[in-house]
């Protein structure tokens, strides 16, 4: 299928979207995040999704990513309507909703969701409302949150039906990934946690560094730590951030590209070993942690 197929299609659903009128779809909800900030976690979030979505994938991009969204920064779209604006009843869930490149769907968040996670109870009620009518459009919801320990991040983790940790191979991101995933599993919640090593000057060095996280998750964890994929270090990565293009848009043949388009491949073939009760679900959960 081609972009402009891609495109073409993702249109008609963004309107249907809007209309109500998509079929129901079993939902998939998805975190991404890492041990530390500088790793490549929302540049890697977005393109994944948008690689996602030209495998015929319906997904929509929250940027939980609180004080330091940018999603739509580097897609060189704005969003004029956020989250915020539907906590305060100023929009409709469907008006914060925005349309980037080859149609994929994201809602910005920004301090939104640091107001989210203070509502009270009918405030949740009619959160819990509108975002319902999220529920059954999207194959797959995936939400870019905050790097670190923050307990915003954790709760977005422990919420969701599985989780992306984005490391690269410097030893602070490794050793802050695998704090990430301890303190995790220290709060005894079971969850799937899925690598992807980002900036790999090669293969071989991808694999030595999932290998050392995976060891010691393994041997002090007792938990299976599955390598999603290695993107490698490629100069087409941040020319495209310099021009607001996503990389796989603008260098679609670019090492990293190719590497990104596999892990959505993967990522599609490997359903995931929990039931989420989709985007309802996944806020029940979040909320049971206040």
């Amino acid at each position: 299928m081609t972009d402009q197929a891609d495109a073409l299609r993702s249109l008609m659903q963004f309107r249907q979207f809007h209309n109500g009128e998509q079929e129901p779809l079993q939902t998939r909800v998805v975190t991404v995040t890492s041990g530390k900030g500088g790793v490549g976690k929302s540049n890697f979030s977005l393109n994944f999704a948008l690689s996602l979505q030209k495998l015929g994938k319906r997904v929509l991009v929250f940027d939980a990513d609180i004080g330091m969204a940018n999603i739509d920064v580097l897609m060189g779209t704005s969003a004029p309507y956020n989250l915020v604006h539907l906590l305060r009843r100023e929009k409709a869930i469907r008006e914060i909703v925005h349309e980037g490149p080859l149609g994929l769907h994201f809602i910005a968040g920004g301090s939104g969701f640091n107001d989210l996670l203070n509502l009270s109870d009918r405030e949740l009620d009619y959160f819990g409302e509108q975002i319902s009518k999220l529920h059954g459009h999207y194959d797959l919801i995936l939400f870019d949150t905050g790097a670190g320990l923050s307990k915003e991040t954790v709760r977005f983790i422990t919420a969701a039906q599985e989780t992306v940790v984005v490391t690269t191979p410097e030893p602070t991101s490794i050793t802050d990934a695998y704090a990430l995933i301890k303190m995790v599993r220290s709060m005894n919640h079971d969850v799937d946690f899925k690598l992807v090593v980002n900036r790999a000057a090669d293969h071989r060095e991808g694999r030595q560094t999932a290998d050392k996280i995976s060891l010691v998750a393994k041997q002090f964890l007792s938990l299976d730590l599955p390598l999603l994929g290695i993107i490698p270090d490629d100069a087409h990565v941040p020319k495209a951030v310099k021009r607001q293009v996503p990389f796989t848009i603008a260098y679609p043949g670019g090492s990293a590209s190719k590497a990104v388009e596999e892990i959505a491949r993967a990522f599609i073939s490997t359903p995931s070993a929990k039931k989420s009760g989709g985007i309802r679900g996944f806020f029940e959960r979040m909320f049971r942690q206040r």
